[in-house]
């Protein structure tokens, strides 16, 4: 497979020779192509994600939007595809920020007015594993055509 990492598996049992049965598992690599789905959020709906563990207060800066300048991605007229690359890149780019803004529009220019790169950029950030946290933005901000997302410090 390519692009996957080798992980042992800790509770596999031990052989009489001391190696692990079934020692290896393959797990792909994130990539911003593993996570493009065929669905549709609506344009107006509030989004709001939290991993375990992130600070109450945290979260109502971020809905508030109370927070420092910060890095933004504005992927208006970008294909799926296009956003994948560029949110994929844009945070790695800005890795060892605090928070990030990504403007992905409410799908008012798309089929059915239906918001596809809103819905890609929800799959793609509860899933990435650098972020903990993201909901849409206030009012001022964008609304719910943007998303600030809290990243992970390392």
């Amino acid at each position: 497979m390519a692009g996957a990492a080798t992980v042992v598996d800790a509770s596999a049992p031990i052989d009489k020779d001391g190696s692990r049965k079934n020692n290896t598992l393959k797990k792909p690599a994130f990539t911003a192509y593993s996570y493009i789905v065929d669905a549709s959020l609506d344009g107006s709906e509030v989004i709001s994600y939290s991993k375990s563990g992130v600070s109450i207060k945290v979260i109502k800066k971020m809905k508030q939007g109370n927070l420092d300048t910060m890095p933004v991605l504005d992927l208006h007229g970008q294909t799926v595809v296009e956003a994948c690359e560029s949110l994929s890149a844009f945070m790695y780019h800005h890795q060892f920020e605090p928070f990030i803004q990504i403007i992905h529009g409410k799908g008012y220019h798309s089929e059915n007015g239906m918001s596809i790169l809103k819905t890609q950029v929800v799959s793609f950030l509860s899933q990435h594993p650098q972020v903990l946290a993201f909901n849409s933005c206030p009012d001022k901000d964008g609304g719910t055509g943007a998303v600030f997302v809290l990243l992970k410090q390392n």
